[in-house]
């Protein structure tokens, strides 16, 4: 079979806006060069799409047009080494998912343990955020909420009152197990984080759970949220000031 055969024949394997490089073939192929070229050539005649230098994917439509692929596939390299998770995808795309913003954006963030440099990938801008938590498929639901905690004034198209009611939201309809885990991990975001996180379990009932936080916390540092204390009558137990 020839290469450009065999290529073909395994892209119509993949999924739709699935994301490959030339490694993807060259285990069964071993003509990296000859892969390369063959793959150039159908992103030159439309066959394929190129999201980037050496990266392509298989092309989804719809009425409008050309998808382009999820965020997901567009960093995977980027979240998982040799089997084991190294990122997770946090900010934009995770508040429009949470309900947080309606905008979409551009800019796709990561939250890794060891962050990199901001760089391009076809369309997207690729930032990185430092996280100090082991990272595990079981703490980044909590991760992700906790970032938005964490940026609640920085979430676009949204104010902190409507931030606010949505988190209220969130964190009432989560398992007893998830608020225990996210208070520990917690931990190790800035005191005001751990600050709203307090008056949001508080005010959704969990105060019983926010002890440890409250013993991280200066007791005469004041936090600074405009408009906090018409939704979480609970602000000034953890000194948040509008």
């Amino acid at each position: 079979m020839k290469t450009t055969e065999y290529i073909q024949l395994k892209i119509d394997r993949f999924p739709k806006g699935y994301v490959f490089t030339y490694k993807d073939f060259i285990t069964e192929v071993n003509k990296s060069e000859a892969i390369i070229k063959s793959l150039n050539r159908m992103a030159m005649s439309g066959r394929i799409n190129k999201l980037s230098k050496g990266k392509y994917y298989k092309p989804e439509s719809n009425v409008f047009g050309s998808l382009l692929p999820d965020q997901s596939q567009v960093v995977k390299d980027l979240l998982e080494k040799d089997g084991k998770l190294i990122g997770y995808i946090t900010g934009y795309g995770v508040y429009n998912r949470l309900g947080l913003t309606t905008q979409v954006s551009n800019t796709i963030q990561i939250g890794r343990n060891e962050p990199r440099p901001a760089f391009k990938r076809g369309n997207y801008t690729i930032a990185f955020v430092k996280q100090k938590n082991a990272i595990t498929k079981e703490s980044i639901p909590l991760l992700q909420l906790l970032d938005a905690v964490r940026n609640i004034k920085k979430i676009p198209g949204t104010d902190i009152i409507s931030a606010c009611k949505r988190l209220l939201t969130i964190v009432k309809d989560l398992p007893g197990n998830d608020i225990v885990n996210m208070v520990r991990l917690a931990q190790k975001y800035p005191p005001a984080t751990r600050s709203l996180l307090g008056a949001l379990l508080e005010q959704s009932g969990n105060g019983s759970t926010t002890e440890s936080l409250k013993r991280t916390l200066n007791p005469i540092t004041v936090y600074k949220l405009s408009g906090v204390n018409k939704v979480l009558l609970t602000a000034e137990n953890w000194n948040i000031k509008s």
